[in-house]
């Protein structure tokens, strides 16, 4: 899978194939929907299917205040999209000129001369171009006028309500990793650097590596299981997000314990952390005694939960 910023001089190998274009943030099961049509009809073409997306969101340009916290970075979001099957990533640097263009200077420009395109996948709810006035209609219209095959894939319904973006951002920021989960084509995961804390797990037999610089959405306060990810190996990892109310600290924190890990410390290095599940709520302790006994617990559940995961195959 090759993941480009640019569509200028695009290799021959992806052009004439078929494009489905979107933000695609989180990579969910409707998006799968998409990419696996999309994938159908390249391959009936005889082309490549390639994912066309805006870095940054369109959104954290021309109304940044109203911006969501992204669910995926850039590198992350192709590799999901690559383990669906897509054959290339474009993307796009999203800019002035770029949100200025209309919705015909869009197509003619990016799909027709660019891309080559010959088909495009699209869910009915999408829209292009300046001050969004491309409608799937005005797609319809153009594709039609330029002999350019148009799908249009229905929204997938999951529990009564449409999978999408928005319900997974809802859902993590309630701490239903596990409903979120179900809606994800890979358990949420998220990244950050290790800083240096209170040194307080350590001293209590539970060294934690502390989290910051966190670039995507934060799953709202409370005990995960969780898998780490060091140095490309897997690590059941304890993840508490929140204040730590034992010790009268009230400023949230991302703490991660590695269980198992007895290598050097993590400071200054990056660390990704998937979300299992979730073990419980964020609660104040009696006492150190009342305290480590629930870690060892959280631990233990931390353990079951990423064995299972590991043995489903997932």
């Amino acid at each position: 899978m090759k993941l480009l910023r640019r569509v200028t001089n695009l290799p021959s190998e992806l052009r004439s194939g078929a494009v489905a274009i979107g933000n695609f943030d989180g990579v969910h099961l409707g998006h799968a929907r998409i990419v696996a049509r999309t994938i159908k009809k390249a391959r009936e073409l005889g082309g490549a299917a390639l994912a066309f997306t805006f870095d940054p969101h369109p959104v954290r340009i021309l109304r940044p205040a109203e911006a969501p916290p992204p669910l995926t970075w850039t590198d992350r979001k192709a590799e999901l999209l690559a383990a669906l099957g897509i054959d290339a990533v474009i993307a796009y640097p999203t800019d002035e000129e770029l949100l200025s263009l209309s919705p015909e200077e869009f197509f003619e420009r990016i799909v027709r001369t660019q891309l080559d395109a010959r088909a495009m996948v699209e869910g009915p709810n999408f829209y292009f171009g300046h001050d969004r006035r491309g409608t799937i209609e005005v797609l319809g219209q153009l594709t039609g006028a330029a002999g350019i095959s148009l799908d249009v894939v229905e929204p997938l319904i999951a529990g009564g309500e449409i999978v999408s973006s928005s319900r997974v951002r809802r859902l993590l920021g309630e701490g239903r990793v596990d409903e979120a989960r179900s809606l994800l084509t890979e358990p949420y995961r998220i990244r950050g650097m290790v800083v240096h804390g209170a040194g307080r797990g350590v001293k209590l037999g539970f060294g934690t590596a502390n989290l910051d610089a966190i670039d995507t959405l934060l799953p709202g306060p409370g005990v995960y299981a969780g898998r780490g990810f060091v140095d490309n190996t897997r690590w059941p990892a304890a993840v508490n997000i929140g204040p730590n109310p034992t010790f009268d600290e009230h400023s949230l924190k991302v703490e991660i314990h590695l269980v198992g890990w007895n290598g050097a410390p993590l400071y200054g290095q990056p660390l990704e952390v998937d979300f299992l599940g979730r073990l419980r709520n964020i609660q104040r302790f009696a006492g150190l005694n009342e305290l480590k006994t629930q870690l060892h617990k959280d631990i233990t559940a931390t353990r079951s939960a990423f064995d299972e995961f590991e043995r489903s195959g997932e």
